[in-house]
């Protein structure tokens, strides 16, 4: 990429996009096209073909999803299904219709096999069952992948895909009813902490394993796959070290300072029992992920102390 292309990230606003924009921006690449939804409504076809005629980008982040924890899979199967198809459709369509030189498609680590081998390897994709609770959400994602490579078999498309694996950071979701486990516990954790309570219920066993990378690693393992990456088969970009969500529970409440009793309400759903990335490639590669977890859940903690005023 040279710093005059013109690059549209889908789903700046988003944590991962918004992540993507601070990198390529710190890069000086100051060409960027952004839309909220309410300016592009990406499920309407005609109106992201209608974009991508009018604004001819050249390289194309495809970060916009509708996304949630556990719960919110669970719940809107539907909306999680069909928004996500119709997203990714109409832009690697698009993409395609209109030439964009690369795109690189995000996906999720939710896409791999309830029980596949750990730490989850890219070839064990579609070797088993997917975990019921986020099966919607993980089969469009699936479907985005392999958009992506029917597009480059077919076609010829440069078009690359790259799964990360659980984020956090800036932007991220704080609403329990839809958030992920780390800032549900970031915020669980807070509120007590507030308002003196001696105990925090927490979801589950807090046996289930799970890797954490910070968001602004992930954009700058995109940008790195977006110059550096040109093959069919996706790649997942994580850290390659996992914590049980008991230890990440206890980890989270030493840096909120909260002193009272973790209960563990059993009658909750795990999701999966580990979800742990092999990253073999990307290291192979020469990228690393800079973050380590205490220092990252440290720094969104003081950002969610003290909001940032617009």
């Amino acid at each position: 990429m040279r710093p005059e292309d013109k690059i549209f990230v889908a789903g700046h606003r988003g944590m991962v996009g918004s992540a993507i924009v601070r990198n390529l921006q710190e890069r000086g690449f100051n060409n960027l096209v952004l839309r909220t939804s309410k300016e592009l409504d990406l499920m309407n076809q005609q109106a992201v073909n209608t974009f991508f005629e009018t604004e001819k980008p050249a390289y194309v982040f495809l970060a916009a999803a509708k996304v949630g924890g556990i719960q919110a899979n669970n719940v809107y199967r539907a909306e999680f299904l069909y928004n996500n198809l119709m997203i990714e459709t109409n832009i690697i369509h698009a993409s395609y219709k209109h030439e964009v030189t690369k795109l690189l498609f995000l996906g999720s680590s939710c896409i791999y096999p309830k029980l596949a081998e750990q730490p989850l390897k890219e070839e064990s994709l579609l070797t088993g069952e997917l975990e019921p609770t986020n099966e919607p959400y993980a089969i469009a994602k699936i479907a985005g992948i392999k958009l992506c490579e029917a597009y480059r078999d077919q076609y010829g498309c440069n078009f690359i895909s790259a799964m990360p694996t659980n984020l956090y950071g800036p932007n991220d979701n704080y609403d329990l009813q839809n958030s992920h486990v780390l800032p549900a516990l970031i915020s669980k954790f807070h509120t007590a902490k507030e308002n003196g309570d001696d105990e925090v219920i927490c979801w589950g066993t807090g046996s289930p394993m799970r890797e954490f990378l910070h968001v602004d690693d992930l954009a700058e393992g995109c940008v790195f796959l977006m110059e550096n990456y040109n093959e069919k088969l996706f790649v997942n970009i994580g850290t390659g070290t996992d914590v049980t969500i008991k230890e990440l529970a206890e980890t989270i409440a030493d840096i909120v300072g909260f002193k009272g009793q973790l209960v563990w309400d059993t009658s909750k759903p795990d999701g999966t029992p580990r979800k742990l990335m092999d990253v073999s490639r990307m290291h192979n590669m020469g990228w690393r992920h800079k973050i380590e977890l205490r220092e990252g859940i440290a720094s969104v903690y003081e950002s969610y102390k003290i909001p940032v005023k617009a």
